[in-house]
Parts: structure tokens; sequence; C-alpha cells
């Protein structure tokens, strides 16, 4: 059978785009190897939610004196119930993504797949059987792995990556965590709230470097509530795994130390995808580790189309998401619009939680801007209070000259549940006295937005 369109890789940028591309018509089959929703919903964004979720219940359990309830008995972490709570959210969706696939009568090919030729696949199954599966369209969704270093290489038991850290056998005393972003973040905020005493080992000033300079202070504040140990301007030279825990040799601006951990996470980004999957065969080209695509995805080969991790834009599901929409729109030749890659969200989701879009203070005004800054504490917000979600704040980053939003940056109890009010505002090319003037409802945290907006034109209430 010959297909309008395959796709190679099921996770939330090859499935949607094949979804997509059924809806719109064309016969379309999808490949995968392992599981049905990519590493994103089986080994990371959806499971690290779920582990997220049990900290936070357990969190409150432990503190709910503090809202007036009395727990009988002693409070504590079940890791096991934790990790296959986890596990069986992730299958659920797994499952649900296979249902999704069916409905719209999309063929799943299982096994690992190579570009044979312009306009055919190959596919070797588990069982070493190859087929050849032709395809006027073919779209690489192949997704990414875990970046290495050399000198810390993962073992997966002592030294390990993200996917390891998501179902460990058991629950370690100990963990050094190396990166700070958003994977390193939030297994460093899991493991540390249930109990496993953590350092977060990042090699540039700030936490979660890519975020506004404020937010990442309160982060680093709230981590360190936690009892979490910092170590920024920090760089792991070596890691000896040979006796019974782990001896991490870290340089510092102050000199060289030596730490110890029974776990030892590598959270310093990703690999793309993009080995064995037959480019070389069809002359595609690469740059930096990533196919080279136009704005509507496609390679320099003819029918040959990339998406997510595997090019150069922001690896983030709901970018990959975004791209296949377009890759397939364009394939049908509805003549869609290109992403604007500069109003793309981004989450965060420790405790508690970070959310941002656009410029940051500092990105704005090394870009000539001249800025009116407004920022609101959740300390101000009723019901941040009522809530007993004091930390953090909203601060958004005006065009002083016409009121453009060219940034927002929040950190608080379900910010990112808010960051989608400031998406579709720098979409529409909202400025801050429409925000203003937009009648936000009372009691809510994304009152704060209002405030903020309010706060950069002195005209804050509750402030």
């Amino acid at each position: 059978m010959k297909y309008d369109l395959i796709v190679i890789g099921s996770g939330p940028g090859g499935y949607v785009a094949a979804i997509r591309a059924s809806q719109l018509g064309l016969k379309t089959a999808i490949v995968e190897r392992e599981h049905l929703g990519g590493i994103c919903l089986n080994w990371g964004c959806i499971p690290t939610k779920s582990l997220l979720k049990s900290a936070q219940v357990f969190r409150y359990a432990a503190h709910a004196a503090d809202y007036g309830v009395k727990v009988n008995g002693t409070v504590s972490a079940d890791y096991a119930a934790i990790v296959a709570r986890s596990r069986a959210v992730a299958e659920g969706m797994s499952k649900g993504v296979q249902f999704l696939l069916k409905k719209n009568k999309i063929d799943v090919i299982w096994g690992s797949a190579q570009l044979a030729g312009k306009g055919s696949v190959s596919v070797t199954d588990a069982e070493g059987k190859t087929i050849s599966v032709p395809a006027s369209n073919i779209i690489l969704a192949t997704g990414a792995r875990p970046r290495e270093l050399s000198n810390l290489p993962i073992d997966g038991k002592k030294v390990i990556g993200y996917r390891q850290a998501l179902a460990l056998p058991k629950q370690p005393k100990t963990m050094l965590v190396v990166g700070s972003g958003a994977i390193g973040s939030e297994l460093a905020f899991f493991y540390q709230s249930i109990g496993t005493q953590v350092t977060l080992v990042e090699f540039m000033p700030q936490i979660v470097p890519l975020e506004d300079e404020e937010v990442a202070r309160q982060l680093e504040r709230s981590f360190k509530k936690t009892g979490m140990k910092l170590m920024l301007k920090s760089t792991v030279e070596k890691v000896d795994v040979s006796g019974k825990d782990c001896v991490v040799t870290i340089k510092t601006d102050k000199g060289t130390e030596t730490q110890r951990a029974d776990i030892v996470l590598s959270a310093v980004g990703i690999t793309p995808n993009i080995e064995n999957i037959g480019l070389e065969k069809l002359g595609i080209e690469t740059e930096n580790g990533r196919i080279k695509v136009n704005e509507l995805y496609q390679t320099n080969v003819e029918g040959i189309f990339a998406i997510g991790d595997i090019i150069a834009t922001p690896a983030l599901a709901h970018v990959a998401s975004a791209e296949g929409i377009v890759c397939v729109e364009h394939i049908k030749g509805m003549k869609p619009e290109p992403l604007n890659y500069a109003n793309i969200p981004g989450c965060t989701y420790t405790t508690p939680e970070l959310a941002s879009v656009g410029m940051t203070e500092k990105a704005a005004k090394e870009a000539g801007y001249d800025v009116k800054v407004g920022k609101f504490p959740f300390t101000a917000s009723g019901k941040a209070a009522a809530a007993g979600a004091k930390d953090g704040f909203v601060k958004l980053i005006f065009d002083a000259e016409y009121g453009e939003l060219l940034g927002a940056h929040l950190i608080g109890e379900n910010v990112t549940e808010m960051l989608a009010e400031l998406v579709v505002a720098r979409n529409l090319e909202a400025t801050a006295h429409e925000l203003i003037k937009s009648i936000h409802p009372h009691p809510t945290m994304a009152e704060a937005i209002m405030e903020a907006a309010a706060a950069a034109y002195g005209e804050v209430i509750h402030m």
C-alpha cells in the first residue's frame, strides 16, 4: 500500500501530525519502535508531572496543620507506590494515543525505520524482518535522548539520565543533579520533596539559566527552603563509581571539592536522534547535529520533512505538535502561517512553578528597547494567601513607546495555567492598557497579571 504520508516517530510531534493528516484526508501511517506517545508521554512530560503531583500531595499532608487539618499518624512518602502511579498514568495516556490513531484510521507500523530512498521507508521489526513502505511524503519526528558528557558517562545505575530517574528501584538517600534546566530542576525538586538530600550543580551563575534573573533568584530561595544544596558556577569534572557510592569531583569558582552521592543524575540537555535513519543515503543536510529545514519544515530533499527535537527549534512537546500541524497543512496545500518562535511559552513544574514567554528584561534592554516593568507579588494576592501559596510574583515587560508586551515571567503556584492568557495577548498584539482594562475575576491568582500590568504604569491598586 502506498501512503500519502508516513510519519517516523509517534511523540507529540509525530502523532499530532499523523492525526491532522488523517483529518485532511491523507492516507497516513506512523512508524514507532517502542511506545506510542514517544518519550514525552512515556518517559518525560507526563510521568514527571505525576511524580511532582505526588510530591505536592506529600508536602500538603506534611503541612496539613498549617491549614487547620489534623493528620493522625506519620505522613511518609511511599516511593514504590509513587513510581507505580506515575507508570500507570503514562500507560493510560499511551493507550489514549493508540485509541486516537485507531479512531483516525492511521496505520501503526512497529519497528525501526530508515529512509530507503525518495518516497520509500524501510521498517525492520523486532524479529529482524524488513519491509519497504512507499509514501508520497515522509515526516521525520524521531525525537531526542539525554545528552551524555565525556566526563559524565551514564551507566544507568549510579550515573543516570532522566529516564532512569523516573523509575529507580529504590529511593536514594542522596542525589547529585547536574544541570538545572527544566528536567534537572523538576527531578531535583521531586526527590528533595520526598526526603532525598539533593545537591543541584549548575555551570551558569543562576539556576534555570534561560529564565529571567529575578525568577531564578526566587526559585533558588524556594529550593533552599526545602534543604536543597545549590552549587552555581560549578562544573562536574569526573565521577568515581568504583565504590559503594559516587565520588564526584566538582570545580567551583572557589576551587575544587568532592561530593558523595548514592546517585548522580545527568540533566545537561538532549541529543537529537538523527543517526541510522538514512539521512546520508538521500543527502539530507544537517547542521550542528540537527536537520536543516525551511519555515515549513521541508528538508533539502523534496517530500522529506522534519519536526520536533531533531531540528533547530525549542525542544518542547507543544512546539513539536504545532510544527507537525503546520507541516501537514503545507503538504496538503493549505498555505499555513509559519510559527512565531518569539512567542513560545515555556513551563517548569517545580513548586513554585515557572512560566515564561517572550523576552527577559535583560534581553529586551540589550535589544535596545526602552522598557516599563511591572511586578506584582503573590504576597499581595488574596487567593494566594488563602491557598497558602504566597511565594512568587508576576513580572511583565512592556515597550515604553507603544505598550507592547515584550515578555512575561511568572513564578508561583499554578502559574503554568495562567501563561496562556499572555501568549494569546502577545499573539493579538495586546497592549498594557488592554490588560489593565480587561476585568479579571476575583479572587484568582490571575488577577496578578492585571495588577502587574497596572504596576508598570503606576496604576496598581493592591500594592
